[in-house]
C-alpha cells in the first residue's frame, strides 16, 4: 500500500480513484464494508482504492475536552488498512490549516486534484470542511459539478443487539475487558503495539518472565485483568516503516494493572508472559500483543505462594483458551 502523509506527495496523474473517508479508527467490521464496497466498484472501473484518513481524531483539535481515547495509532490503523484491500491512504495531519479548509477546497484540492475521484463513499453522518459545514448532501451537489459520485454506504448493525457497529461500542466493550466481544464488532483480535522495555524483572523471580510494553505504545489498553491472546515479534524498530514485516507469534498470558500485591507501580503496565519461553529476549523489540478471552480481573493477593500458584492456574486457562 502506498501512503501519501499530504496532497502534494500524490503524483500527478495518480487517479482515477475510488475514495473511502473516515477517521477510520479501529478500521471496525463497519470500516471494512465501506472499503469492500470501494474494491467492487475500483475494480469495474479500473480504480485504485484510496482511505483518506487522519494522523488524530479531529476532536484531539476541536474538542480535546471530549476526545475518545483512539482504538489504533496511526501505524497500526496504516496496517489495517492495507490488510483490508487499500492501494493508497491519504493521512492528511488534523491540524487548523486543515480545520479551516472549506468544504468545497476540501473537494478540489484533496479528492479531485490529488486523487482524480471518480466515486467518494462516506457514511450518512459524514461531515467535511470548516465548521463540519459540509454534508452528503453538499457533497452529491461537489460531485455533480466536478465529475464524480458519492455513494452513502449504510451502517452495518449487529443482529442481535440491532445497534450500529462504532469505534464509540468497541471502546465500551474493552473498558469491561470484554475483548471477545470487542473482537466480534472488530473482525479480528484487538491489539496494542509497542517497544518492550526493561521493568522491574519481578515476573523473572516469581518464575514467568514477562515483556514488558513501554508506556507510549500504540493502541487502546482494556481494563485491567489477566487475558488469554498472542505475541507478535516484530523485531528491532525499523525507521520509517508501515509495511507488515516478518514476524513470529507466540501465545501468551497477557497482565494489564499496577501489580497490586506489591503496591509499586505507578502506572497500568502491559505485559506478557509467552507460555514456556523463560529465555526469551524482547527487549528493544516491537511487538504487538492481541487479546483473545479475559480469564480474570486483577485482585491483590497476600504474600508470594497464593500469587505464584494463581499465575500457574491463569497459564492453564490461557492455554486452554488458545487451543
Amino acid at each position: 500500500m502506498i501512503v501519501f502523509r499530504d496532497p502534494a506527495e500524490v503524483p500527478a496523474g495518480f487517479g482515477p480513484s475510488v475514495v473511502a473517508i473516515g477517521k477510520f479508527d479501529g478500521v471496525h467490521s463497519g470500516h471494512r464494508a465501506v472499503i469492500d464496497r470501494a474494491r467492487v466498484d475500483a475494480e469495474a472501473s479500473g480504480a485504485r482504492v484510496v482511505a483518506v484518513t487522519f494522523d488524530r481524531n479531529p476532536l484531539a483539535l476541536l474538542r480535546p475536552e471530549i476526545c475518545p481515547d483512539s482504538l489504533v495509532g496511526v501505524e497500526q490503523k496504516l496496517r489495517l488498512l492495507a490488510d483490508a484491500g487499500v492501494d493508497a491512504t491519504l493521512m492528511l495531519t488534523f491540524d487548523r490549516t486543515l480545520a479551516d479548509l472549506g468544504a468545497r477546497k476540501f473537494v478540489e484540492h484533496v479528492l479531485v486534484g490529488a486523487l482524480g475521484v471518480r466515486i467518494v463513499m462516506v457514511g450518512a453522518d459524514f461531515r467535511f470542511g470548516r465548521g463540519g459545514a459540509g454534508d452528503p448532501g453538499l457533497l452529491r451537489e461537489l460531485g455533480a459539478e466536478f465529475g464524480f459520485e458519492v455513494d452513502i454506504v449504510d451502517d452495518v448493525r449487529a443482529i442481535d443487539a440491532g445497534r450500529r457497529v462504532s469505534s464509540t461500542w468497541v471502546r465500551e466493550l474493552l473498558d469491561v475487558g470484554d475483548v471477545a466481544g470487542a473482537t466480534r464488532l472488530l473482525g479480528r483480535p484487538h491489539a496494542v503495539r509497542g517497544e518492550v522495555v526493561h521493568g522491574l524483572k519481578r515476573g523473572r523471580e516469581l518464575g514467568f518472565p514477562t515483556a514488558n510494553l513501554s508506556p507510549d505504545l500504540e493502541g487502546f489498553v482494556p481494563a485491567e485483568g489477566v487475558y488469554a491472546g498472542w505475541l507478535v515479534d516484530e523485531g528491532m524498530p525499523r525507521d520509517g516503516a508501515s509495511e507488515p514485516r516478518s514476524s513470529v507469534r507466540y501465545p501468551a498470558a497477557i497482565s494489564i494493572g499496577t501489580n497490586p500485591t506489591f503496591d509499586d507501580v505507578v502506572v497500568r503496565q502491559v505485559e506478557a508472559y509467552v507460555l514456556d519461553e523463560t529465555d526469551l529476549d524482547l527487549y528493544g523489540h516491537v511487538v504487538e500483543i492481541e487479546f483473545v478471552a479475559r480469564i480474570r480481573g486483577m485482585v491483590a493477593f497476600e504474600g508470594i505462594e497464593p500469587l505464584i500458584a494463581q499465575m500457574s492456574d491463569d497459564i492453564e486457562r490461557v492455554r486452554r483458551e488458545l487451543t
